[in-house]
């Protein structure tokens, strides 16, 4: 075997592979600053988009992010642990959530109620320190954030709680619905029932310094929205819900062939006999399946690259295993198929799949399993691990 030969064999995937590139996340993230009048805020909930968490908020704020956002007090911990000090904010938790140590860890916390804000002012009543919180408001969407009808009250009994030393209302937040079509009507809505909350609360005295709206589509297509603060989790790995922006996708999935069988037409492939060859075909079987996050709603539908040329996905998605069309190509065991990537050699992307699947890029990032293998490049850099 020449010296050729040889390396190319050893780069060849022998498991499942998902790779993350951080340099797109880092040209993601100056785009994105680029964007905000205000602040960027990077969002790493969900692993950093199914990313990780830690590494995509080192990349992140090295590249214009100066805070981070996730959901859970957990996700905040992880961050912490990993020695970062850059202000977090933590927006979904129940009212017995361990705020105490919240507070401790200096993790700001969402306060979506009055049984949110008592156990908050609660926990730094024992801390003996003071929770910084953000008051946050439903602006149209009946999910987290306090209702339009208790948003008074709210401002009342926090500006209470702010006198006494309990709290500092250092932000208030919202989200807008509808922000991946920037011509709907419930973008204006929301933004006016943000400046009305914002306008209740300057009336019961609070001066939070940091006022958030704008999630990444409202980040690259709605400067009204932008406040003091854009929050950006999606756009930072290459998702762009608006379509409206190039981003660099961070995110490759690839898997080696197992076996190549070559059938006759009249061929039924996989379960159901959903597919049945029309003519002799070459099937080439990669061994990933909607176990490892492949949808099986994709089926039918799917492409992925191998020996350079998109082939269809034939027969349904199994948990453990797809099968490829490979007809009229050279293709052999161990051979490298992407199944998914950027896109700059042709091969699906996030939206691609998402498209077959009939859901949002979002789903498709963050949910590969355990069982694929892991690669971050670059290497965490000297400049990445100064920024604890």
């Amino acid at each position: 075997m020449s010296a050729q030969l040889a390396h190319a064999h050893r780069r060849r995937p022998r498991t499942p592979l998902l790779k993350i590139d951080l340099e797109a996340v880092a040209a993601n993230t100056r785009l994105l600053a680029g964007r905000a009048n205000g602040a960027l805020m990077a969002v790493v909930k969900a692993d950093g988009f199914g990313h990780g968490a830690v590494p995509v908020a080192r990349t992140a704020l090295a590249n214009g992010a100066t805070s981070l956002g996730v959901t859970s007090l957990d996700e905040a911990l992880e961050l912490r642990d990993a020695g970062l000090v850059a202000p977090v904010l933590s927006w979904l938790n129940t009212p017995d959530a361990d705020y105490t140590t919240a507070i401790r860890r200096d993790v700001q916390v969402a306060v979506p109620g009055p049984e949110h804000l008592a156990a908050v002012a609660a926990a730094a009543r024992l801390s003996g320190a003071v929770a910084d919180i953000h008051l946050h408001a439903d602006t149209g969407m009946a999910r987290d954030g306090a209702a339009p009808e208790d948003w008074l009250r709210l401002c009342v009994l926090a500006r209470e709680a702010q006198t006494r030393g309990r709290v500092r209302v250092v932000g208030l937040m919202g989200h807008l619905g509808s922000a991946d079509d920037p011509a709907d009507p419930a973008n204006v809505a929301g933004r006016r029932a943000f400046g009305r909350f914002n306008r209740i609360a300057r009336a019961c005295g609070l001066r939070p310094v940091t006022r958030h709206l704008a999630a990444t589509a409202a980040t690259l297509t709605a400067p009204r929205s932008h406040h003091d603060l854009c929050r950006v989790g999606a756009g930072l790995v290459g998702i762009d819900p608006t379509g409206t922006t190039p981003l660099s996708g961070a995110m490759t999935v690839t898997a080696p062939v197992v076996s190549v069988r070559q059938v006759p037409a009249g061929t039924p492939v996989g379960y159901g006999r959903t597919f049945v060859t029309s003519r002799p075909s070459a099937l080439a079987l990669v061994p990933v399946g909607y176990a490892d996050g492949m949808p099986r709603a994709a089926s039918g539908r799917a492409e992925v690259l191998v020996a350079c040329r998109r082939r269809p996905v034939v027969g349904r998605i199994s948990m453990d295993q797809l099968v490829v069309d490979v007809t009229g190509l050279q293709v052999r065991p161990d051979d490298p198929v992407i199944v998914l990537g950027p896109g700059a050699r042709g091969e699906p992307t996030t939206a691609d799949w998402a498209t077959w699947s009939g859901t949002l890029p979002h789903e498709i990032v963050t949910g590969f399993g355990a069982r694929l293998a892991r690669t971050i490049h670059p290497a965490t850099t000297s400049h990445l691990r100064s920024l604890t």
